[in-house]
């Protein structure tokens, strides 16, 4: 459409001023000497401005983008797109009126649709300009762009996962999507976004590429690249950088004391491969950890003297003197010097002297002395005896309380010979029995070890009295010689089967003096106890097992482990305090219970075995696993990491995919924690699900526990819920659980509406992942509260759904009987478990009683608060009889060329991930058998150890076990 031309009166008036200044030209008169000064008509107008042009637009997906222009003075605006001009019609027209300057505001809107753009042709944009008109003239805008927005998928390039070394440059390189407009680029490390002006570390470069200058340990992360525009945002593929360092040694050690102190030796100095330690696959340090240089000590000599000299001549005092010297050799090199005297005399005139006669006076004076000491010393002897006896006579005990028996470190075992005519004596070859009631004894209590033999106990807070426990002392004259231990068999290792203990009145004296100090002590020790998480016994020689029942945790005391002669009072407890747990540290996890064994600071001769169970999932490699010990002060430190082992390294762990067996030189407080280094670690979780015995109410409410994968945990529960009324519907269900920050979510379904509703108002509830994962909370559940409308419904079906959040899950489907009953009487529903990354419909499996569920009763009878034998003494608690591992320690501990020794036993029973621990002990097998009798304390079964030893060629040990033992 043209635009319209412009008003004439203006140029009509414009014309006459033009005629009348001609006219006047002619007359030779000036035009300024007719018009006045001023011209009363309107100023002129000026040419339009634009007070807002289009701006470049985008239309994303199909909604049209709308061109806006504002300008005065100006009669009229149109839009020119391509050249063209735009239809009157599709403008739309707004008009104000400026209140600074009264001057009339024009402003024109159009819409452009994503059609028109698409079907412009050639290579050049869509543009739209707009034109307005005065009465000065046009005026025409910039051209504004209308461009299709969007956002391709793939990335031109890339980043690339890397392993780099600590303090190197890192470069991650990143082309986004072609895009219109051009994508913006970000980069997120963990899902944060990066910012160089925080962390001057990093460089995004103008090509979008990310720049570590300096690689840190806690630049170990998962990269993405992130591209966005007004269309989409798109993210690249994840890229995981590894920041690795690799080990060095530390300095050399001093050189050892030479290991022979006379003669040719060697000295020995270590290094540590700890500055730094390697660290996320970095290599170890190369070479030796240790250095040995020959020496030579200069061996001692000791003195020795030479020949007498000859005899002096007389003197004037009656003697003669003669002399030797330390010469023959000299003491050297720190040997010992010469003994006795250097010089002798004698008297040299046969009593003819004149000083005899004096010298006869003093010995008789010296005789006098000596026989009036003697007589003093006999006196004082009777009068020690008199007392000695009337003190025995006086002391009469009938029960002493463990405690003060080990501050003062005696056992009751003062066992007499048995005389022939005397049918309730004790026969000579019978063991006394400790467990009958019937003997009170009646006579003094022996120490069988010094003030220096008393066992260390520990003051921590963590271990609760026990005062119940008590040690009955019996007289060998009242005890009944029918009953008793097995015959030449004790069963604490070393206290003698015959004859009077102590025999002699002298060793009488020491042990009633000993006696003394531990009655006199006034601070009484005491063991740990907790209810169904503690157990103790008495060890010896011979060693033996404790067990606390239905938790999987036990220790081994190998034979020998307890010096010979010495009886420890040893513990074991599960500690439940809130003190004892574990502060939760970054991603780090609890995977066992805290157990202390005790008490501290015992002297042991060889490591024991701790055997703990682990809820970790070990067939994933995402674990650093970690053991840790509870100091005194209350403080968790780290003891080792498994595979980090160093020679300084005070323990081994062997890891099992349900439990851990840990070989301590010491005794204390452990537990077993877990750490995730890459998103994908597992802990093995159970569910339990419980209901109310009895339900005299409309409502009815269930229990869903999150239990970690252990028996102890277990236990715990149905400890709880038996105290509360409640009973396990079905046998507890396995979930794995991963380390993805996703929460546990439970759901019920398929409830019959008809009869029953839900209390719950959301639909789902959740357990927060960290409350899982931390393992510091036990017990977590679920409630889930129905409500009938009629007492008369006594069925209830519904099915009850546990999965984490974008992870696996499990189905319960349950269909119960309700009824005011025992627990014995309630029927459920045992079903098969389906694992499902959703929730999904499960076929329904025959109902059948509980009580007759065989797989519940095992379940009951391993967790119930039954008498379980929590202690196995001496050879009834090992499976491999002694004389055999003798010899097969005989035959695996010297090393062997060809390898076919106890390296090679190792290999076999899959104990080989350090061999250098074991390399340290006196008895390398012996250690390892240890620890197989740990492993195997359920089965019991030889035939995994005599395959090791055939595959190894050790038929002769074969041939030993066949015939002395039960293999």
């Amino acid at each position: 459409m043209p635009p319209p031309g412009p008003r004439r009166p203006a140029a009509l008036l414009v014309l006459l001023l033009l005629l009348l200044r001609r006219a006047l030209a002619a007359e030779g008169l000036e035009y300024s000497d007719v018009l006045p000064d001023s011209f009363p008509t309107a100023p002129a107008e000026t040419l339009p401005h634009f007070l807002l042009e289009p701006q470049d637009a985008y239309i994303v997906k199909n909604k049209p983008v709308e061109l806006v222009c504002r300008a005065n003075p100006a009669t009229q605006i149109y839009f020119k797109c391509n050249g063209d001009w735009v239809n009157q019609n599709d403008h739309v027209t707004k008009e104000t009126l400026d209140e600074v300057t009264g001057m009339l505001v024009r402003e024109v809107q159009i819409e452009v649709s994503r059609q028109q753009v698409e079907e412009l042709f050639g290579l050049e944009d869509y543009w739209c300009q707009c034109v307005a008109w005065s009465s000065a003239g046009t005026t025409k805008s910039h051209r504004a762009y209308v461009r299709i927005a969007y956002l391709r998928k793939n990335f031109d390039q890339e980043p690339l996962g890397k392993e780099v070394p600590l303090e190197h440059e890192v470069l991650l390189q990143c082309r986004p999507p072609e895009g219109v407009p051009q994508a913006k680029v970000e980069w997120l490390r963990n899902e944060d976004v990066i910012d160089p002006t925080q962390d001057t570390n990093f460089l995004i470069t103008i090509d979008h590429n990310l720049i570590i200058k300096q690689a840190r340990l806690l630049d170990t992360a998962n990269y993405t690249c992130m591209a966005k525009n007004i269309v989409a945002k798109r993210r690249s593929t994840t890229a995981a950088v590894i920041v690795y360092v690799n080990g060095g040694w530390s300095t050399w050690s001093e050189w050892s004391s030479c290991n022979n102190r006379c003669g040719r030796g060697w000295q020995k100095r270590t290094r540590t491969c700890t500055n730094p330690a390697p660290l996320n696959g970095g290599s170890f340090c190369d070479g030796q950890p240790f250095q040995k240089i020959t020496c030579t000590t200069l061996c001692p000599v000791d003195g020795a003297w030479t020949e007498w000299s000859k005899w002096s001549a007389c003197s004037t005092e009656c003697t003669h003197w003669r002399s030797r010297e330390c010469a023959a050799p000299a003491p050297r090199n720190g040997g010992k010097d010469c003994g006795s005297v250097l010089l002798d005399s004698k008297n040299c005139t046969d009593g003819l002297c004149m000083q005899m006669l004096e010298a006869t006076g003093d010995v008789a004076l010296y005789a006098g002395l000596v026989v009036a000491i003697f007589v003093f010393i006999v006196i004082l002897m009777a009068v020690g005896v008199v007392v000695y006896r009337r003190r025995c006579r006086d002391f009469d005990t009938d029960i002493t309380d463990s405690s003060a028996a080990l501050t003062g470190g005696f056992h009751p075992v003062n066992f007499k010979t048995s005389r022939h005519d005397n049918p309730q004596l004790l026969h000579p070859s019978m063991q006394p029995d400790l467990t009958a009631s019937a003997g009170v004894y009646r006579g003094p209590m022996y120490a069988l070890q010094d003030s220096s033999d008393k066992i260390p106990m520990t003051n921590s807070p963590l271990l609760d009295p026990l005062p119940n426990l008590k040690i009955k002392v019996y007289n060998s004259s009242t005890a009944s010689s029918s009953m008793g231990l097995h015959d030449g068999t004790d069963l604490l290792g070393g206290v003698p089967t015959t004859g009077t203990y102590p025999g002699d009145t002298a060793r009488d004296g020491h042990f009633a003096n000993m006696r003394n100090k531990a009655l006199g002590s006034q601070h009484l020790l005491s063991l740990p106890r907790e209810h169904g998480n503690s157990a103790s016994s008495t060890f010896g020689y011979l060693g033996g097992r404790l067990t606390i029942p239905g938790t999987g945790v036990s220790l081994l005391v190998p034979h020998g482990a307890i010096p010979q002669g010495k009886f420890y009072e040893m513990y074991l407890v599960l500690n439940k305090a809130e003190s004892t747990l574990l502060p939760s540290e970054g991603t780090q996890t609890v995977l066992s219970p805290a157990v202390t064994c005790g008490p501290t600071g015992l002297l042991l001769c060889r490591p024991v075995v701790l055997t703990i169970p682990h809820c970790a999932d070990v067939s994933s490699s995402d674990w650093i696993y970690q053991l840790k010990t509870q100091s005194h002060q209350g403080n968790w430190e780290e003891v080792v990491t498994l595979d980090e082992e160093t020679l300084n390294t005070p323990c081994y762990c062997q890891l099992e995919a349900k439990s851990c067996h840990i070989l301590l030189d010491q005794l204390g407080t452990y537990v077993f924690v877990g750490e995730s280094y890459s998103r994908s670690a597992i802990k093995r979780l159970q569910l339990a699900i419980f209901a109310p015995t009895i339900c005299t109410s409309l409502e009815y409410s269930l229990k869903v526990y999150c239990l970690e994968d252990t028996p102890d945990a277990l236990k715990e529960v149905l400890e709880l819920e038996q105290t509360l009324g409640g009973y396990l519907l079905e046998e507890p269900k396995p979930l794995p659980f991963k380390d993805s920050y996703h929460n546990l979510r439970l759901s019920i379904h398929d409830i019959p509406h008809a009869l029953w509703r839900s209390k719950l108002l959301a639909k789902y509830q959740e357990i927060p992942f960290y409350h899982i994962w931390s393992g510091s909370q036990r017990a977590l559940h679920c409630t889930f509260t129905l409500e009938r409308y009629s007492q008369a419904s006594t069925e209830l079906t519904c099915k009850i759904c546990v999965r984490q959040v974008e992870g696996e899950g499990q189905i319960f489907q349950l269909h119960i009987t309700l009824g005011e009953v025992s627990t014995g009487e309630v029927e459920g529903t045992a079903r098969g478990y389906t694992q499902e990354p959703l929730c999904a419909t499960t076929s329904l499996s025959p109902s059948f009683p509980l009580q007759h569920a065989g797989s519940f009763d095992t379940l009951r009878s391993h967790h119930s608060g039954a008498a379980t034998a929590t202690t196995q003494l001496g050879p009834y608690a090992f499976k491999i009889p002694l004389s055999i591992r003798q010899k097969i320690c005989n035959s695996l501990d010297a090393p062997n060329s060809r390898g076919n020794d106890w390296r090679l036993l190792a290999q076999k029973l899959s104990m080989d991930r350090y061999l250098n621990y074991f390399a340290t002990k006196a008895s390398p097998t012996g250690v390892l058998l240890d620890l197989w009798e740990a492993e195997h304390q359920d089965d019991g079964d030889l035939n995994t150890l005599a395959s090791a030893l055939e595959e190894m060629g050790k038929s002769e040990m074969l041939v030993v076990m066949a015939t002395e033992g039960d293999c």
